[in-house]
């Protein structure tokens, strides 16, 4: 195991844990190997004693390869060091008899504490919401000024259309007021002023 260093209290665990590997890899006895292959170690002790020992060697050898790695998959020396140091820091505060604004007190009440760790954090989420509202408004209050002119260019169109409207009524009812005769005249007057003048 090849984790050296760090705080006091890592190093701790780190030797109690070899020697826990240690200890267990060692556990059982020559004499426990004998009983489970009494054949083998009769035919060939010195063999048997050699092998007794390279296999408690690979158990240890292959149980601190297994604990290296779950070591680097959770990262657990700065874990560890990272407890080490809060616990140092709260002790120390411990003996000075200062108290920060984030140390816990035994008097302090509940919703005291909830609300001096929640509060900061809806405080910075209200000015996100405001400054999203406020570019909204913005965003609305232009779109009002150009729904407003476009409705202003529709009530002009609206008006010209209906002016144009008014004067083909006026126009149709003129056209109507005028009796057949005068209009059966006029348009033979019409008629004979556009024909075309005879050479002689």
């Amino acid at each position: 195991m090849s984790f050296r260093g760090g705080s006091r209290r890592w190093n701790y665990f780190h030797s109690a844990l070899e020697l826990a590997i240690q200890q267990s890899a060692h556990k059982w006895t020559f004499e426990d190997f004998t009983e489970c292959f009494p054949q083998y170690v009769e035919e060939d002790k010195e063999g048997a004693m050699q092998m007794f020992h390279q296999v408690a060697g690979y158990i240890e050898s292959e149980s601190k390869k297994k604990m290296d790695k779950l070591f680097s998959v959770y990262n657990l020396q700065v874990e560890i060091d990272s407890l080490d140091r809060l616990v140092s820091e709260a002790k120390a505060r411990k003996a000075s008899g200062i108290i920060g604004p984030d140390v816990w007190t035994e008097n302090i009440r509940p919703h005291s504490a909830v609300c001096g760790r929640t509060v900061p954090i809806l405080q910075s989420q209200v000015e996100r919401l405001r400054d999203s509202l406020a570019k909204m408004e913005s965003e609305n209050q232009s779109l009002i000024s150009e729904l407003e002119t476009n409705v202003n260019e529709s009530n002009k169109l609206t008006n010209r259309a209906s002016g144009i409207l008014d004067k083909l009524d006026e126009t149709y009812d003129a056209w109507e007021s005028v009796p057949m005769e005068e209009l059966h005249t006029w348009t033979a007057q019409v008629a004979e002023g556009m024909r075309p003048t005879l050479r002689s």
